[in-house]
Order: structure tokens, then sequence, then C-alpha cells
């Protein structure tokens, strides 16, 4: 049944894809948009941005100074395989965003602890990092995929039909999630960090949508993106929706066993409509991403001017958006030629949807 639901799922895409293009051939005389490949995420007081196999992180320092870290991000060649298979690959690549994360959330972080906090071993600092991660994802399945469960449950006495008890879980579960986004925008430094999440988005729509990359023309860019995280997750809660009418056993542990069991394949098949709408046009794709995009609104703020220099920094160390512009839109840019050693970071075509 799964496996048919997949091929099922699968087909859909490559029709309305494939309508989705012939109407922007059809429509569109010139290249408004072309999906530039890099990705990224906020951090504290910062931006992260990835291309390819190459990542950096720009933080704005205390003394209001820069600090740019570039490195590279390998995986094994059985991650490099698994990466590429639909609907597999979106479990792997999630992890690899959560490991990818952290690191650069603590490599912000190390900028603003005290003295006597920043003195840890390196073993004791990984074991301290998976202990956050185990535990956060704990509370994330409690939160957001038991508690819905069992608060819906309480309505079973008014309501004997289990289609509609399935449905008001996802309410619930959506809900709860928009509580949650609203609740902890409260705090300053949620605040800044939505700030720095739209001046992420702002730079990748500035080059998307044929601009060059400089402040006035990431200001004047749209803070939301189709291939956002915020998306992702709402996307995850639909999903859910839509698989767990399959569970049909009675025991309580078998009903919430069977939905962390189904965790996986949820954010597999949310992982391929995301990767859809991050390069695809059509109306459809614009239907279903339009929910998401409303939620951005929430999880993204406007960035002041010195936000926007930390992501262009982020942006320039791994992408050379010279090349980009020329390359995809005809546009030279003549007061900052391009230099050979940015050729290297140049977006070479291949997915990477770092922004998960």
């Amino acid at each position: 049944m799964i496996s048919t639901f997949f091929q099922c799922i699968a087909g859909w895409m490559r029709r309305y894809e494939g309508v989705g293009r012939k109407l922007t051939d059809k429509c569109n005389c010139r290249r408004e948009k072309v999906y530039s490949g890099i990705g990224g995420q906020a951090v504290l007081e910062g931006i992260m941005m990835k291309n390819s196999e190459k990542y950096a992180v720009a933080v704005r320092k205390p003394d209001g100074e820069i600090e740019l870290l570039k490195e590279e991000y390998k995986n094994s060649e059985l991650m490099k395989r698994l990466s590429g298979i639909p609907f597999v690959r979106g479990v792997f690549n999630f992890v690899d965003s959560l490991r990818l994360g952290m690191k650069c959330l603590n490599f912000s972080a190390s900028f603003y602890e005290d003295e006597e906090e920043t003195q840890m071993s390196e073993s004791k600092e990984k074991l301290v990092n998976t202990l956050v991660m185990v535990v956060s994802f704990a509370l994330a399945i409690g939160i957001f995929i038991v508690l819905p469960y069992f608060l819906s449950s309480l309505f079973k006495k008014l309501i004997t039909n289990s289609t509609v008890i399935v449905l008001l879980e996802g309410v619930i579960r959506i809900g709860i999630f928009l509580g949650y986004v609203s609740l902890i925008s409260l705090l300053e430094d949620i605040r800044r960090l939505y700030q720095y999440h739209g001046a992420e988005h702002k730079c990748i729509n500035c080059l998307e949508h044929g601009k060059p990359l400089t402040v006035e023309n990431v200001k004047e860019s749209s803070r939301l993106h189709k291939r956002c995280g915020t998306s992702f997750i709402f996307f995850v809660m639909l999903v859910s929706i839509v698989l767990f009418f399959f569970i049909r056993v009675d025991n309580v542990l078998m009903k919430v066993g069977l939905r962390l069991l189904l965790l996986p394949v949820v954010a597999g098949i949310s992982y391929e409509i995301i990767r859809l709408a991050g390069r695809s046009e059509n109306v459809l794709v614009k239907i279903i991403s339009a929910p998401g995009m409303l939620i951005q609104r929430m999880t993204t703020k406007e960035p002041d001017e010195k936000m926007i220099e930390v992501a262009i920094a982020a942006v320039e160390a791994v992408f050379d958006w010279h090349h980009f512009l020329q390359e995809a839109f005809g546009i030279v840019c003549e007061d900052q030629p391009v230099r050979k050693e940015e050729m290297e970071a140049s977006s070479d075509g291949k997915a990477d949807e770092s922004d998960l």
C-alpha cells in the first residue's frame, strides 16, 4: 500500500511539474526566477549558508566585526547514495541539517558565552550536543505528535467518526505549532533570530530573481521563500493527517507507536514536496505552498542593514553570485569582476536543500 502511495505521489509530481513548465514557457518570454541551489539557516547573531559541500557561518560579534567560518561538509559514500534516493533522502537530509545546524549554532553562541562556560573539552561538548538533540527531539515528538493524539481522544465521546477525530488531531497539531511559534517570538533573542532568518531568505530571493547582491537589492527582496524549513514543518503536519488515516487499530500504544514509525515516511514525502516547490512556479505548487508561506510571516522578520551585511558575507563565502547572474540571467556586474577562486564555489546545478 505504501509503495503504491509513493508511486502515485511521484506520478502526480511529474505530471504537474511538466504542466507548470509548459505554462511558464508559454506565459513568460524571459527568465524571472532561477533556482540557485544555495540554502541556509539563521544562527545566534548570524547566518549559515550552504552550497553543495561548502558551508559558511557569518556572525556579528559583540565588538561589531563579522567573524566568518568556512568549511566543507562531506558525507560518507553510503550517505551520498542514500541522499539520492527519492523519499529516503528526505530523512537523511533532515538529520544532516540538524547536525550541521547544531554545529553552526554552537559556533555562533561561542562569541556570546562567558569565559567560564567556554572551558569545555571537545568530547564533553559533543556529549552535551548529543544529549540536547535527543532531549529536543523527544520533546518535539511528545508535544507535536503524542499530545495532539491524546487531546483529540478526549472528544471521542462526542465524535464517533474516526475520520473526523484524525482531522481534529491534525488541527490541534497545527494549532499547537502556531501557538509555539507565537510564544517564542516574544523573546528578544528569538525576534532577532527571525530577523536573520528573513535576511537569509532575502539574499536567496535577490539572487534567484536576477539582482546583484547589494544591501539595497536585498532589502527590496521578499523575506518569504518556498524552500524554507517552516514550510517543511507545515507539510509534515499535512502529510501526517493523510497517513494517520491508515492507522486502524484500537490499542492506544499501537496507535502512538505506529505514528512514531510513520514519521520517517512523513518526512520523506514532505521533503519531496518542498523540493518540488523550490523548483517549480506552476499554479498548483503555489497553492499548496501558500499556507507555509503565510506561516513564514511569523518566523521571519524584516532585518536591518547590519544583518543583511552578515547574510551577504555568508553567501559570498560559498557562492559566486557574479557567475550565477551571468549564466542564469546574462547580467554582468562590471564593478566587481568574477574571480577564479570564486568559480569553485559557484552552483553546479545539484540539489542542495540546506534550508531545512
